[in-house]
């Protein structure tokens, strides 16, 4: 069985920058915990890191949520400190301007991957665009978010995204 990790955008703008929050903070152990548990069952690690140019409060994105965020190169952008040192385990990463990735869709089917495990953040944002990209890459594949390694911006936002996640015939599961 083929199988990846992606851990979705836990960049420290998310965790303690521009647009931290406590949950995130909070998650930190399980992330470090799932990026652990793929590894050991030799799952191919996946990071996805939101991107933003000087440009970003000219964009869509930016009209709608103006807050500078995930600035490329900047410290916001860089994987939380929890995880940077996976880094260099990583098979793929991919940069993204938009809450998914078709190019990391695109991946995924050409990998041809049995089992997709996503988590991070933003549940209820990037983290749910992305499984349902996988979900579209994948149609046979079990895609499966952790909902323990990942984090909405409220609860009822993460009730929801799981409830949509659900739909889209994507297991939203605390994996322990």
């Amino acid at each position: 069985m083929k199988e990846a990790l992606i851990v979705v955008d836990f960049q420290k703008d998310f965790v303690d920058g521009s647009l931290g929050f406590e949950k995130a903070r909070q998650i930190r152990g399980s992330v470090v915990k799932a990026i652990e548990s793929a590894l050991a069952r030799k799952a191919d690690l996946i990071f996805t890191f939101d991107t933003h140019d000087q440009s970003y409060l000219d964009t869509h994105e930016g009209h709608c949520l103006p807050v500078k965020h995930a600035l490329e190169g900047t410290e916001g952008w860089k994987l939380d400190s929890s995880i940077a040192a996976f880094l260099g385990k990583a098979r793929f990463t991919f940069t993204k301007n938009a809450f998914g990735s078709m190019e990391l869709g695109r991946r995924l089917a050409e990998e041809g991957y049995d089992k997709v495990e996503l988590c991070g953040l933003v549940l209820d944002i990037c983290v749910l665009a992305n499984a349902v990209i996988a979900r579209a890459s994948l149609p046979e594949a079990d895609i499966l978010v952790n909902l323990g390694a990942s984090a909405g911006l409220t609860e009822e936002k993460e009730r929801s995204a799981a409830s949509i996640l659900q739909s889209q015939h994507i297991r939203a599961e605390v994996i322990k």
